[in-house]
């Protein structure tokens, strides 16, 4: 896909207000994976994330702020937001600002996203993860829940692909093979959310 295409593709999706939630697929796991994975999304409060230094971390969090005041007006609530982001994909492994890329194209920050698939949230998680690493009840709704989950079913699925960061995001979003979504991904992780 060309860069002209490719960015056609995400300035109609951002004149739409639309998002790429796909379907992500239920897949069979293993028992060794899916106490893994119910480990990595059991019930632990986010403490405060950890930078290198508090310069760092006010530079970090003024910026994604500043970044993200267009879809989060309340500069409260984008605080709290942005330090789960760092918090969650830290604690998976994962870049924060690649997690920014992928809920900006997932659900344009909108926190009760629903897909016509029945994804969920920010990062739009499929209920059936819930059952199958989860406990049942939790809210997909609620920001450390859906990052939690979300970030813990990436790492997954990065690890699954080896670190193909390609096929990880075509599998998260149900669209395994297919460029549109990974490409718009990179887009926005690189574009609108890169650091430094």
């Amino acid at each position: 896909m060309s860069w002209c295409r490719l960015l056609a593709g995400v300035l109609a999706a951002l004149v739409c207000g639309g998002t790429l939630a796909g379907a992500q697929k239920y897949e069979p796991l293993a028992a060794s994976v899916q106490a893994a994975l119910h480990a990595a999304v059991a019930d632990a409060a986010a403490p405060e994330p950890q930078f290198s230094s508090d310069e760092e971390k006010r530079a970090w969090l003024a910026a994604m702020s500043q970044r993200l005041a267009t879809y989060m007006p309340d500069p409260l609530g984008r605080a709290e937001f942005l330090k789960t982001v760092y918090y969650e994909a830290k604690r998976a492994g994962l870049d924060p600002q690649l997690v920014l890329g992928v809920i900006h194209v997932e659900s344009r920050f909108r926190k009760y996203a629903v897909s016509v698939a029945g994804a969920r949230g920010y990062m739009q998680v499929m209920p059936f993860w819930v059952d199958l690493i989860g406990q049942r009840g939790s809210n997909l709704f609620l920001l450390r829940f859906n990052l939690r989950y979300g970030c813990t079913i990436l790492r997954h699925y990065l690890d699954l692909e080896r670190g193909d960061l390609y096929r990880a995001l075509g599998r998260y979003n149900g669209s395994l093979g297919q460029a549109e979504y990974p490409n718009l991904v990179r887009a926005a992780w690189q574009g609108k959310w890169a650091w430094r």
